[in-house]
Formats: structure tokens, C-alpha cells, sequence
């Protein structure tokens, strides 16, 4: 199978080494797991043809697929689960994005979404069984399940309901909500599924489609947002900065926690983009895929607690263009991966939409399949799978696609593509492991995936079940009344069955102990870590056990006995600072861990003392800092979530180790001080970024540093940094003053003096005759020949749509201008003109939106399980006929260069050409196919790229700014104009914002375009 991103594709080490419960006081590996042997690694892929749809799945040769469901016996599967029967529940989302989706093109059901249950009665590998546990209308695009005994938790935004089945008749005899408040109503960037975590709490996240005001059983109230809306017309209003009761800004898409009982809500991570559904194993480790803003950095990462992924500015206030610096590729600007205080992003993956994820534990697959984590990826048509690598406090993910409808998968994802190859419509949306051991992959099924839209008019769906080859597995029978049979389910491969036998055994206390001690003799590593979580839900003879295990050879052993103790400690917050006496009890262990050999182990360390006040965890963070090897980035991310708050009372005392002369700091001293960018170190980073003896890494550093520090004499720096006559230093710090101006120096300084706005002669003009259009002394004829004046006028014709946004024009003058403001000479004054100045209706077109009719087959009319099979169809061409003109048209690379150097860089960039103002288009191959492209290019207001949707800004004193949106906070708005420059307006001086369905590019007619350039263009776009 091949292996990505990995210099040595073969070998998987098992790094979790195993350890025995002796009769005496130590503990030892019982197994040293060498590399493996050829025999045993994931083997070599092979293709299949999968039950009578004729499709063929690509997987290791020692495994085989099932096609184990389809449709009608369910439709559109967004989640599933498996409960310890062995029965696949479903949600369903055959109501998908109405809005997009008509109901009277497509499969409709208008009673509201269902659930699912399907079995297999027989036992012979295929589901024969299908029932509908509860259609409720509340249930809008539901996209999560979990099954944990009786109940049923759904995640349907804004709530997360549970259903409880009191009697087992597999039909809700109670529902509740346990949480409510969650934006992304309809949205996919939206709430996704629990999970039993070792610890016996559930996990689950949300998209940043906020804002989301959460309160749980306590009255702990979540509240979260960004400047993210739009995706759904439900999803309108929405702001950062907001302060939850922990005293924290989080922001973006989250990771979350809660106990069973509706309790003790808390923020695992933020800021993700549209994070799909959190993974955990055994150790509780925590794993994350991401979308991207289609701009081919779709990632997998390791999920440190209390993490920040990226996606927005710390407080949501600014889109990640907003901080993109000059010379940042887009992956590293669009998860901030050059800021202090975000996680490493681990995998990118490039273009795609991922979905579910699970990590595989159990051993029915074989040896080489334990520890591979699943990530499903609907975009690119394949299950991804990760062997994590520990390095240092964080992960290596090498990357193998796992199992896939191409031999090779393309990374080349289209997302609005649609396509006759039915290959392309494999689209996994979740990927999850049976109390069986097999694997099981939920199909979504349809031509396109992403765009909030649907092609397939059937609902079609299917379940596709991975076996070993030749082996059957079978769903074991779990009785929970013995103890035995709650260990069995303990141990259980399957995530949410897990749960039924760790409530079981903490429920017998104590008396749990001797039989769950015996757990850490098993050959299984994650079994082993299961039994440390549960020792210390057994009272004080099982944490005492728990306790000695902080003294285990292995290191995660130790760092799992360490969470373990954790997940029963109540802790502080920022807003609540006092410790707990459950955490004065825990910080004397802290000590010893604290200079464990382990970075794993130091970094658990770091993560708890987050909100413990310094004075009682200043030695464990001195040593916590000698710890660090001055290269790791997840322990450094970990030292800084460690020092929040704390950062001065630190560096105060690593000063007095430190040299006195900045100029004479190591690497590692300067990375500490980067992620702490402590306030009284102002000075000596200034005189790090002025000296020419420093190489010039050493120095941007410096100045980054600066630039997060939050202090008038951090600014003031930076303005004296800009001054000098060294450019390359002084250029950056003029980047960092008009960037913090509209932002967090944004009352530091009298950014007037420092940094003049520059109003031109003509726009000071046109700001004249504006007041004279509002005086209600001057005449009719007067305003006439001033508006017509400032029609002809490029900033005149802003002001005066400016004017009509607000209300501010009569008609009858908006009817005398709108002629002349048609013809403007400035482009994005002629599109901005058009949302308010009429213009003569025009005979319709035979134009249509191009789309593929997904002949599904057609479904039974009765709840039979009768096949459903998905015909071979033939897309239709596009039925723009100006499209299939330019699309039999023969390119010109090289006049197509000229062309875009001609008309889109002035906002796209593509390689070294262009400005990066609009979408950076060097990939753009990547995501679309021809036809796909020349449809963007023709109408460009169709499907705009996130965070580039258009917005007018109005201000006090009359001016108009048009263009992309990449900071709005209670500091300032700054709005990105359509010929690079950024805006930066005082929230103060805001008169209106408002937002706009309608591109900033102009079509190739108002461009005065030809076919031929079109397809020129076109060909020099679609360049490898």
C-alpha cells in the first residue's frame, strides 16, 4: 500500500509497549514490540468488485468489502453508530439544505429526518433488516449519532438530543435535549457526534458556524462565535471576541466535553474551520480532521487539550487573510502556523472534504491494524489511515490511502465537479468499527460533495463492511449482569459498546478492583490504558493503583495513569483561580512528572497547570522550560498554554539564566520567548530585530514576537523599527503597524500622526459634492449635475452607491445617474451599482445551471428490503451553450498568461505572477476540471470562495469601501480592496455594513473578453 509523506514507507512501529501487574511494586513492559515483520504490516492494495452496483473498492489484499446495505432500506447517511447488538443505526439527511435543494426534484421527506436501525438477522454479513426508530421534524440535517446503551444522542444543531428506549421495543419513549443553543442550523459546519471517551465522558464538536450560546446542567455557559456567517440563510449574525464562563475567548469550531449527566461542559480546542467529528482512543488521546477554505489544505491532526487550531485570529475577529503576512504560503497562513500559541497542524492533506473518524484498537483484523487511525475523506473518494508516530510531545502522521473506489487517489478534488464516473460518487461520510471488529463505511453517494447542494434525486445510500479475508467475524453476546461480561464489553472493539461495561464496573466500586487489575496483563496495549481510566473511577484502592502506575517503565502508561487522575480532579478556571483541594493533592505527583524523561509526559504536565495560579506551580514550570530541546512545537505549544497568564512572574525568573544581551540568546531562549512574548521584553526584542549581526530569521522572529506583545511600548517599537534605514527589517515593521492599527494597538497611538490616512484631491472632491446631495436647501438641477458628475467618477460612483445602500438618494435621482453609473470607469463600481440602480430587464436565456441527473434506481414503494441498485448514467453536457462553445475551443498557454496578466492579477496571483488579493489560483487545477472552471470564470457570483463574499462599508463621514471582509472587531473594521490595499475603519466611524451575494469579479463580457481568450485563460489555469 502506498505510504504519503513518509520517507520509509514499510515498517509501523508499535510504540505503545505493554505492562504487567506484578505482585511486587514495579511494573515492566510485557512485551517488546519490535518492528514489525513483512508478514505483519497492512498489506499490499487490491481491487474488488463489491456486490451487483459493479463498484470496485481498492483495499489491502488481505481483507475483503461487503457490500453490507443500500438503499431503500436508508437513504443519504451523514453518521452512524453500532450498538453492541451489532446494528447499525443511521442518520439520515434526505431534507438536505432545502434552500439549495428542492423537494419537488428530489426525494422529500417532509415529516422531518429519520433514524435508522438495519441488522443482520442471519448472520450471513448482510443487513435483511431495516426499521425506522423515530422520525421527528426537529431533526434538521442531522450529522451525528451515538448509541450508548438505551440511548440515543443525535446531534442536530442547535441541539443535542437524546432519545431513551425505556422498554427496548427500538422506538424513543423519552426525548430530552441535553444541550441547546448551537449555531449551524442546516450547515455542515455544524454539530457532529459524540463519543465515549476512556474516561466514561462523552466528546463531540462543533463547526464554526456560531455563534454558539451553550449552557449545560450547571448553568456553565458556553458563548462562541467569529465573523463567519452565510451558508445557510439561517446562519446571519455572528461575532467574536465573546467571553464564555471560563473567563476564555474561544472561537471557530471546538472540541467539547461533558459528563453524562448534562454536566461540567468544557472546551477541549478551538478554532477549527468545519472540524466533522473528533476521534479519541484509548489513552485519550484526542484526533481531528479539518476542512479547508478550498485552498488545498485540508488537514489531520493530533489534538492537544486546550489547543488552538488556527482557523481565525485567536478571538475570531479577523478570516485568516486578514493575518496572512507577505510571504506566507497559504497552508501556513490559513491555520496560523507562524503564530505564537496555535498547534502544529499536523497532516495536510491538500484538496478535499473530510468527514468521519474513528481509531481501529480492536485485533480481529490483525496485529498490523491495531493503532490505525480511519479518516474519511468524501471529497477525494477514499478512507485515509494514520499510524501515528510519537515525536516529542506531539505526533508524526504518515498517510496511506486505506480504501478507495480508484487504484490511485486523485488529488486533484473538484468540489463542484459532477461526473457519469460513478467511482467519483463514493463519497464516505463515516467511517466506524462493529462490536464485531469489522470496519464499516457509511457511502453518501453523489456526483458532488461540498457547495451545500445535492445531484443525487434518489437518496441513494449504502454500508460497505471490511473484513479479514476469509475469516468471519461474529457480533459477540455481552452480558452486562456479570462482571466477566462487562469486562468483555469493556474491551469491546467498538467505541460507544465500550461505554456499557466501564458504567457497569464503576458502578461496582471498589469490589472492580482485583478483576480489572487483571486488564493490564493484556497483550493489548489500549485494553490496558481502558483498565488505568477505570481504576480511577474505583475508589481509593483503585486510584492508589493508578498513583503507582505514575511510576511505569513506559511512558505512556504513565501519561495515561496521569490523565486518568486528572479526569476525576476538579479543576479551576481563569475566571474561578482559587485551586481545588483535589488539585493541591495532585501537584506533589506533578513534581516527579514534571522532569519525567518523557516530552508526552511533561506536556501532560504543562496542559494542567493552564490556570493554576503561578505561586503554586512555579517550580514545576521552571522545570517543565529546562524540559524543552529548543526545536519540539507541540511541548513549546504546550509551554505557552502552561504559562497563560503567567507569562511575566516567568520570565522574570528564566532571566536570571538568560544572557543579559539579547543578542546573545541561543535559538531555544529565543523560541521561549516568541511563545511568551512577555510585555517587559520589549526592549530586548527591539534590539534582537535592529542588529545586523542577527541572520535574518533571527530577526523576523523578533519582530513577531513584538507584534503579539499588547502594550503601547510594543507599538512605539515597532514604530521606531520603522524607521531605520535597514529596509528588510523596516518594511516588516511597517507591515505590523498597519495591520495592529486596526486591531489590537488600535488605542495605543494616534495611528493619524503615525500612519496618515490619504484621501486623494479627487476623492475630497466628491466627499464635497456629497454633502451638497444631502443639503435639502440646494436645488433638484444642482444635485442632478453633481450626481451625474459623480457617476463619471470612480470614487464619486462609490459614494453614491454608498449613498443608495443607506437610503440616502431620491429616486428620481438614482433614476438621472443610473445610466451614466453603468458605465463607470472603475469595474467594481459598475458590480457594487447593480444591487441598487436598476437596469433594463434582459431577455431570458436558455441558460440553466449546469447538472448532472443522477439516475438512481428507482426506489421500492413498500419497506421491503428489495435491491436498489445505482444505474451507470450518462452526465448531461452543460446546457449553457457559451460554455460548450469555449469548452470545444483549443487553449493557448501562452496567450492565456497574457490574458490573465492582462485582467486577473490585479486581485489573483498564480505563481510568481499576480497580486493576492482574490483567491490564489496556482492550484486552481486541483479543484476543478475544465468545464468546472470555465463555469466559475463565466459566473463568477455562483460559488465565491469563503471568507472572499463581498462587503460595502459606509462610513460617518460619507466614504465607500468595497471589498472582502478580514477583520471586524469592537477596534475597527478592515475591509481588503479589490486592488490590494487594506482599510482599516474605527469601528466608531462605522456607518453601515453590509454584505453581498454578488462576486467582485466581473463576468468576461463586462471584461470585454472573447471565447477564444476564455479558453486561453483557461488553458494557462489548468497548467500542471
Amino acid at each position: 500500500m502506498k505510504t504519503t509523506f513518509s520517507s520509509n514507507p514499510v515498517p509501523f512501529v508499535l510504540t505503545t509497549l505493554g505492562f504487567l501487574y506484578l505482585a511486587g511494586q514495579t511494573f515492566r513492559p510485557a512485551t517488546q514490540f519490535a518492528v514489525p515483520t513483512p508478514g505483519a504490516e497492512p498489506s499490499r492494495q487490491h481491487s474488488m468488485v463489491v456486490g451487483a452496483d459493479s463498484n470496485t473498492l481498492y483495499l489491502p489484499s488481505d481483507l475483503e468489502a461487503t457490500l453490507w446495505a443500500e438503499a431503500p432500506m436508508f437513504h443519504n447517511p451523514t453518521n452512524m453508530d453500532i450498538d453492541a447488538k451489532g446494528r447499525v443505526w443511521i442518520t439520515e439527511a434526505v431534507n438536505y439544505r432545502k434552500f439549495n435543494n428542492k423537494a419537488n426534484s428530489r426525494l422529500d421527506h417532509p415529516e422531518g429526518e429519520r433514524i435508522v436501525i438495519l441488522e443482520d438477522t442471519n448472520g450471513d454479513g448482510k443487513a435483511d433488516a431495516s426499521k425506522v426508530f423515530v422520525t421527528d421534524p426537529d431533526l434538521v440535517s442531522p450529522l451525528g449519532i451515538a448509541v450508548i446503551g438505551n440511548k440515543v444522542i443525535v446531534s442536530a444543531a442547535p441541539n443535542l438530543v437524546v432519545y431513551t428506549d425505556e422498554n427496548g421495543d427500538d422506538k424513543p419513549d423519552k426525548k430530552e435535549v441535553m444541550l441547546t443553543g448551537f449555531g449551524g442550523l442546516d450547515h455542515d459546519h455544524s454539530l457532529h457526534a459524540v463519543v465515549a471517551g476512556p474516561d466514561g465522558k462523552y466528546y463531540f464538536n462543533t463547526g464554526n458556524a456560531g455563534p454558539h450560546i451553550v449552557s449545560d446542567k450547571d448553568g456553565w455557559t458556553l458563548r462562541s462565535g467569529s465573523l463567519y456567517v452565510g451558508g445557510t440563510p439561517y446562519n446571519k449574525s455572528n461575532k467574536g471576541n465573546q467571553v464564555s464562563s471560563d473567563g476564555r475567548v474561544w472561537t471557530g469550531g471546538m472540541a467539547l466535553r461533558i459528563n453524562p449527566d448534562g454536566s461540567n461542559l468544557k472546551v477541549m480546542a478551538h478554532n477549527f474551520r468545519n472540524n466533522y467529528e473528533t476521534a479519541l482512543d484509548s489513552y485519550g488521546n484526542m484526533w481531528q480532521n479539518d476542512n479547508d477554505d478550498q485552498v488545498v489544505a485540508c488537514r489531520t491532526s493530533f489534538l492537544m487539550e486546550g489547543a488552538n487550531a488556527g482557523y481565525f485570529s485567536s478571538d475570531g475577529t479577523r478570516y485568516w487573510q486578514g493575518d496572512q503576512r507577505p510571504g506566507q504560503t497559504i497552508p501556513i497562513a490559513h491555520w496560523h502556523q507562524e503564530d505564537p500559541g496555535v498547534m502544529p497542524a499536523g497532516d495536510i492533506s491538500g484538496a478535499g472534504s473530510p468527514t468521519g473518524m474513528v481509531m481501529y484498537e480492536g485485533d480481529e483484523l490483525g496485529p498490523q491494524y491495531r493503532g490505525m487511525l480511519l479518516s474519511a475523506e468524501a471529497g477525494r473518494n477514499v478512507i485515509f489511515s494514520y499510524k501515528p508516530e510519537p515525536m516529542g510531545a506531539g505526533y508524526r502522521m504518515p498517510r496511506t490511502d486505506f480504501i478507495s473506489t480508484f487504484p490511485e487517489v486523485d488529488p486533484n478534488y473538484k468540489w463542484d465537479a459532477a461526473t457519469d464516473d460513478t467511482r467519483k460518487w463514493f463519497r464516505p461520510s463515516d467511517v466506524a468499527v462493529g462490536p464485531d471488529g469489522a470496519i464499516y463505511i457509511a457511502d453518501w453517494y453523489d456526483p458532488v460533495v461540498g457547495g451545500h447542494q445535492m445531484k443525487d434525486t434518489k437518496g441513494y445510500g449504502r454500508i460497505y463492511r471490511i473484513t479479514p479475508k476469509g475469516k468471519k467475524l461474529k457480533t459477540p453476546k455481552i452480558d452486562l449482569r456479570t462482571t466477566q461480561g462487562q469486562i468483555a464489553a469493556l474491551l469491546n472493539p467498538a467505541v460507544n459498546v465500550r461505554m456499557l461495561g466501564f458504567e457497569a464496573l464503576v458502578a461496582q466500586g471498589e469490589k472492580a478492583v482485583e478483576p480489572v487489575m487483571g486488564i493490564l496483563s493484556s497483550s493489548n496495549p489500549f485494553h490496558r490504558a481502558r483498565a488505568i481510566y477505570l481504576l480511577a473511577q474505583l475508589g481509593a484502592e483503585g486510584q492508589f493503583e493508578v498513583e503507582r502506575l505514575l511510576k511505569a517503565v513506559d511512558a505512556p502508561v504513565r501519561m495515561t495513569a496521569f490523565r486518568a487522575l486528572r479526569s476525576i480532579t476538579p479543576e479551576n478556571s481563569k475566571s474561578i483561580p482559587a485551586i481545588t483541594a483535589s488539585q493541591k493533592a495532585l501537584l506533589p505527583l506533578m513534581g516527579n512528572l514534571s522532569v519525567d524523561k518523557s516530552a508526552a509526559v511533561r506536556r501532560e504536565v504543562a496542559i494542567a497547570l493552564r490556570d493554576v495560579p503561578f505561586d503554586d506551580c512555579r517550580f514545576l514550570l521552571i522545570n517543565l522550560i529546562k524540559g524543552y530541546d529548543g526545536q519540539d512545537p507541540w511541548y513549546l505549544d504546550a509551554l505557552g498554554k502552561a504559562a497563560d497568564g503567567k507569562e511575566e512572574a516567568l520570565f522574570f525568573d528564566l532571566q536570571q539564566t538568560m544572557p543579559k544581551n539579547p543578542i546573545e540568546w541561543d535559538q531555544r531562549t529565543a523560541n521561549l520567548v516568541w511563545e511568551l512574548h512577555p510585555p517587559s521584553a520589549v526592549t530586548m526584542l527591539k534590539k534582537r530585530a535592529a542588529s545586523p549581526s542577527l541572520a535574518a530569521d533571527a530577526r523576523k522572529q523578533s519582530i513577531v514576537a513584538l507584534g503579539f506583545i499588547k502594550t503601547p511600548q510594543a507599538a512605539q517599537a515597532m514604530v521606531e523599527l520603522s524607521k531605520l534605514t535597514d529596509r528588510e527589517v523596516a518594511d516588516q515593521a511597517l507591515y505590523w503597524m498597519g495591520f495592529r492599527r486596526g486591531n489590537d494597538w488600535a488605542k495605543f497611538l494616534n495611528w493619524e500622526e503615525v500612519m496618515p490616512t490619504k484621501v486623494s484631491t479627487g476623492e475630497q472632491k466628491m466627499l464635497a459634492n456629497r454633502q451638497i446631495l444631502l443639503d435639502e436647501y440646494k436645488s433638484d438641477a444642482e444635485k442632478r449635475r453633481l450626481a451625474l458628475e459623480m457617476a463619471r467618477d470612480p470614487e464619486g460612483g462609490k459614494i453614491l452607491v454608498g449613498l443608495a445602500a443607506d437610503k440616502k438618494l431620491s429616486d428620481k435621482l438614482m433614476k438621472a445617474v443610473t445610466p451614466t453609473l453603468l458605465k463607470n470607469p472603475d469595474q467594481s463600481v459598475r458590480t457594487m451599482a447593480k444591487e441598487y440602480f436598476s437596469v433594463k430587464p434582459e431577455t431570458p436565456s436558455a441558460e440553466v445551471n449546469s447538472e448532472v441527473v443522477a439516475t438512481k434506481p428507482e426506489l421500492a414503494s413498500t419497506s421491503e428490503t428489495a435491491s436498489s441498485k445505482p444505474a451507470m448514467v450518462t452526465a448531461s453536457s452543460s446546457s449553457d451553450p457559451v460554455l460548450n462553445q469555449i469548452a470545444m475551443l483549443s487553449g493557448n498557454e501562452r496567450t492565456g498568461k497574457t490574458v490573465f496578466s492582462a485582467n486577473c492579477a490585479t486581485c489573483h496571483k498564480h505563481g510568481q505572477l499576480g497580486s493576492d488579493v482574490g483567491p490564489e489560483l496556482t492550484k486552481i487545477h486541483q479543484k476543478f476540471d475544465k468545464n468546472g472552471l470555465l463555469d466559475a470564470i463565466l459566473h463568477p457570483s455562483a460559488g465565491i470562495a469563503f471568507g472572499y463574499e463581498p462587503w460595502l462599508i459606509t462610513t460617518k463621514k460619507g466614504q465607500t469601501f468595497y471589498g472582502f471582509l478580514v477583520s471586524d472587531n469592537d477596534q475597527a473594521v478592515v475591509v481588503r480592496g479589490i486592488k490590494g490595499p487594506k482599510y482599516t475603519i474605527p469601528a466608531d466611524q462605522v456607518s453601515s455594513k453590509r454584505q453581498y451575494k454578488t462576486s467582485l469579479m466581473p463576468d468576461p463580457v463586462a471584461m470585454g473578453l472573447s471565447n477564444q481568450q476564455v479558453a486561453d485563460l483557461t488553458a494557462f489555469l489548468l497548467k500542471q
